[in-house]
């Protein structure tokens, strides 16, 4: 409606507020930003700003101390608030059902034919949906214990 009404009162085509994959993209982003900025929020907080001070003191600029002390220090918090909001993407059904348009992603698409009743096919996707994000959390879980 938004989309509509800008075209209807001032000309203006704004194709991204209309039903599709754009829409979706920024439903699941404003639904997922929160989770992933509190994870890695709770990452900073333990962060020790005298590693970027000891950097500045040797004359590393902004950009390098970020690039070799903040980021390094920051990865696990990054590939687990990547992990997270994959994750949330497929379980957020809801927002991605209201917002897409006529290119169903696959979540959708496999509601769609649920619906006409269970397949072969929709039992193979899902068992690989199902092993794809055990093996994620495995090799996270992996990644994480040294031991």
């Amino acid at each position: 409606r938004l989309a509509q009404f800008a075209d209807d009162v001032w000309g203006l085509d704004l194709d991204f507020l209309r039903p599709g994959l754009p829409l979706v993209v920024a439903g699941q982003f404003s639904y997922i930003v929160s989770i992933a900025t509190l994870t890695i929020a709770a990452r900073l907080k333990r962060f020790d700003v005298t590693l970027e001070e000891a950097a500045f003191n040797l004359g590393a600029s902004r950009a390098a101390a970020m690039w070799t002390v903040t980021l390094p220090y920051l990865k696990p918090a990054l590939i687990g608030a990547a992990a997270i909001s994959f994750l949330m993407s497929f379980e957020n059904f809801n927002t991605t059902l209201m917002l897409v348009g006529s290119d169903p992603p696959l979540t959708v698409m496999m509601y769609g034919r649920m619906r006409e009743g269970a397949s072969p096919v929709l039992n193979a996707v899902s068992l690989f949906l199902m092993l794809g994000s055990a093996l994620l959390a495995l090799a996270l879980m992996r990644r994480r214990d040294p031991g």
